[in-house]
C-alpha cells in the first residue's frame, strides 16, 4: 500500500485514547451546563444546502467551505458552523414552538482553513442559541455561561474580548452603505486590517465625516466599560443608531457586573466578527498563550427571518472543544480521574475460559467496567500488563477456587489479595 494511504487527510485527525479522553471530557461539561441552564439538544445534518450555508457565514468563509455536488447534481457542503443549520430548524419546524427557545448542538464542523496549532480542517464545538428574546438579559445569560464553561472546564486567566457590531453598522448605515458591502468591511476589521475597512468605506461614498468618526473608533478599547462607552459615545454622537448600540452594551454590561459575576472583559470598538449575520453584541475568549480564540459569539436578529421564519431575535455562542482541550493542556489542567474500579478477569488456564466470561458478563451487569484477558497469557504476565494500563482490580480465575464458587481478588493498587465468592465479589470490587 502507497505511504500516502498510511496519512490522515491534511487537516483531519486521529485522536488516540488519551486524547479522545480529554475531548470528550468538555464536550460533556458542555452538556452538563446546557442541562442545567435548561438548553434542550438538537441534532441538525453535517451536509446542507450550499445556499442554506453560504446565504451570512460571510465570503471568507464562503471560500474555505468544503462544496460539493451530491449524485443527484444537488450542490451542497459540510456545515463550517452550527448556527445556520440550526436557524433553519427554528424558522420551519419549531417556528410556532413557544419563545424563547435554548438549543443546544454538539459535534465536528468542516472548514479549508490552513491548519495550524489550535486550528483544523475538522474540528468540534458546542453550540448554544436563545432565539426569541431582543432583550440585553438573553446576552447576558450568554456571556454567563460561556464564563461558566470555561470555570467547570478549568480554565484558568482567560478574558473576554467583547464590542458591539450595532455601534459600527448603525454608523456604516446611516451613512447608506448597503449591507452587501458592510459585510467585506466587518470582514477587513475581524482581520485588524483598518486601512483595508477604511478603504472599502471611502470606495462605497462615505463622508470625510464618517471616515474621521471610524479610525477615533479603532482606536477605542479598555477594561473600564465606563471610560469605554463614553468614550465611543462621544465619538459617535452624530449618529442616533449607533448611540442605540452603545446603550445596549451598557446594560448588558451593567447586568453583569451588578449581579456580582467577576468577568474579565475587554471593551473593542473597533472590533468585528467574520460572520455576516451578527447585528448586535460580539464576543471571544483568549488566554494567553493561544493566537486563537476558544469561544465566539453574539446577537443574531436577522437569521431566521432571512430563512423565511418570521421576526425571532436571537443570540449564541460557539464554544471550540478542542481548541479548548488544547489550552487545558498547555495550563497543564488535570483532568478529574474516575473513581470508578477497572477490573481485568484472568484465566489460570485454557480450561475455565467459559467462567471467566460468565464472571465478566455478570460483573458488567452490576455496573462494573471489566474486561476479560485475551491473550492466553500466564496470570503473571496479565497482571504486569494490568499494572500499566490503570485496572484497579484483578480477578484470578481458577479451577480450584471455582469448585467452591469462588475466585481470587487482587487489588492492584495496594497488592493485597483475598479469595471471595461470586455473589460477594461484585461488593468485595466496590469497598
Amino acid at each position: 500500500m502507497p505511504s500516502a494511504f498510511r496519512q490522515t487527510v491534511r487537516g483531519m485527525r486521529d485522536l488516540l485514547p488519551k486524547e479522545t479522553q480529554r475531548l470528550r471530557f468538555v464536550e460533556q461539561v458542555s452538556r452538563d451546563l446546557a442541562k442545567l441552564y435548561g438548553y434542550e439538544e438538537v441534532i441538525t445534518p453535517v451536509v446542507e444546502r450550499y445556499e442554506l450555508l453560504a446565504a451570512k457565514i460571510g465570503e471568507e468563509n464562503r471560500k474555505r467551505m468544503y462544496v460539493f455536488e451530491d449524485l443527484g447534481g444537488r450542490k451542497v457542503a459540510l456545515r463550517p458552523e452550527f448556527t445556520a443549520s440550526v436557524a433553519r430548524l427554528v424558522s420551519t419546524k419549531m417556528v410556532s414552538i413557544p419563545k424563547p427557545l435554548r438549543l443546544f448542538s454538539a459535534g465536528s464542523l468542516y472548514r479549508y482553513d490552513e491548519p495550524q496549532s489550535g486550528r483544523y480542517r475538522e474540528f468540534w464545538q458546542a453550540n448554544y442559541e436563545l432565539f426569541g428574546s431582543s432583550r440585553p438579559e438573553a446576552d447576558a445569560e450568554i456571556l454567563t455561561l460561556t464564563k461558566d464553561y470555561l470555570d467547570k472546564s478549568g480554565l484558568r486567566d482567560y478574558y473576554f474580548k467583547t464590542g458591539h457590531v450595532g455601534i459600527l453598522r448603525g454608523v456604516l448605515g446611516t451613512e447608506g452603505i448597503e449591507d452587501e458591502r458592510q459585510g467585506s468591511i466587518m470582514q477587513m476589521l475581524d482581520k485588524a486590517r483598518w486601512d483595508d475597512a477604511l478603504r472599502l468605506v471611502k470606495e462605497a461614498g462615505a463622508s470625510s465625516k464618517c471616515l474621521d468618526v471610524l479610525k477615533r473608533l479603532f482606536k477605542i478599547r479598555g477594561k473600564d466599560s465606563e471610560t469605554v462607552t463614553s468614550l465611543i459615545g462621544k465619538v459617535i454622537g452624530d449618529y442616533p443608531e449607533a448611540l442605540k448600540a452603545v446603550e445596549n452594551l451598557r446594560e448588558i454590561i451593567y447586568l453583569l457586573k451588578a449581579s456580582g459575576l467577576n468577568i474579565d472583559i475587554t471593551l473593542d470598538a473597533g472590533f468585528a466578527r467574520g460572520l455576516e449575520y451578527y447585528t448586535g453584541v460580539i464576543f471571544e475568549v483568549y488566554i494567553a498563550d493561544m493566537s486563537v480564540a476558544l469561544c465566539g459569539g453574539g446577537r443574531y436578529d436577522r437569521l431566521v427571518e432571512i430563512f423565511g421564519g418570521g421576526k425571532i431575535p436571537a443570540v449564541g455562542v460557539a464554544q471550540g472543544i478542542d481548541r479548548l482541550t488544547l489550552a487545558l493542556e498547555l495550563q497543564g489542567t488535570v483532568l478529574p480521574s474516575s473513581e470508578e474500579p477497572r477490573v481485568i478477569v484472568i484465566p489460570v488456564d485454557g480450561g475455565i475460559v467459559d467462567k471467566a466470561i460468565m464472571i465478566s458478563s455478570n460483573l458488567r451487569k452490576r455496573g462494573l467496567t471489566t474486561a476479560l484477558e485475551t491473550m492466553g497469557r500466564s496470570v503473571s504476565q496479565a497482571l504486569s500488563d494490568a499494572g500499566r494500563r490503570g485496572v484497579t482490580h484483578a480477578v484470578i480465575v481458577g479451577p480450584r477456587e471455582m469448585k467452591e464458587g469462588k475466585v481470587v481478588l487482587r487489588d492492584m493498587r495496594c497488592k493485597l489479595q483475598e479469595t471471595v465468592s461470586l455473589e460477594e465479589l461484585p461488593k468485595s470490587i466496590r469497598s
